[in-house]
């Protein structure tokens, strides 16, 4: 009997995800598709943003909400793009209490999109299975991603996620 290969973790190991920090994540929709939104105003004069779908006007409004599940977590920055999400969250110890792992935080914001992705369709996936996360260390790396993030949208095409599955 073949033995099932053992997913690799992404997790840093040892390291404790339930601690006060700035946490750079990006979360990817299943295979990539350009369902979030289109980039639109690419011209001579215009710059390049997206132009989100209702799923993705949906999905925003669950990142702008994540405040209200968990208090201790602050969205410091984040930009949705076709197909997929970079943001910066913060988790700050409210009031005395642990917070909760950043994997629960991403696991309840993904179980909680899907479940309304999928109210008028039969069990499809809306996310990739894991996510990407860096803890951000210092202020210059903060300040290069919150950069990062702000000019995704101008550089689409240049953006390792980007696909040419078309636009919604």
């Amino acid at each position: 009997m073949e033995e099932t290969p053992q997913r690799k973790t992404m997790r840093l190991k040892d390291y404790d995800y339930s601690q006060n920090g700035y946490y750079f994540v990006i979360i990817c929709t299943h295979d990539r598709q350009n369902i979030l939104g289109n980039i639109v105003g690419e011209g001579l004069c215009a710059l390049p943003m997206i132009e989100l779908t209702d799923l993705g006007q949906y999905v925003e409004e669950a990142v702008i909400h994540l405040p209200k599940i968990f208090p201790q977590v602050l969205i410091d920055q984040y930009c949705i793009m076709p197909n997929h999400i970079h943001g910066v969250l913060i988790l700050q110890n409210a009031g005395g209490h642990g917070n909760p792992p950043l994997q629960e935080i991403i696991g309840r914001f993904k179980s909680y999109t899907t479940y309304v992705y999928n109210k008028n369709q039969k069990n499809k996936p809306l996310w990739q299975r894991s996510f990407y996360d860096h803890i951000i260390r210092n202020q210059k790396e903060l300040d290069e991603i919150r950069k990062y993030i702000q000019e995704n949208q101008m550089k689409w095409y240049e953006d390792k996620y980007y696909t040419e599955s078309g636009k919604v």
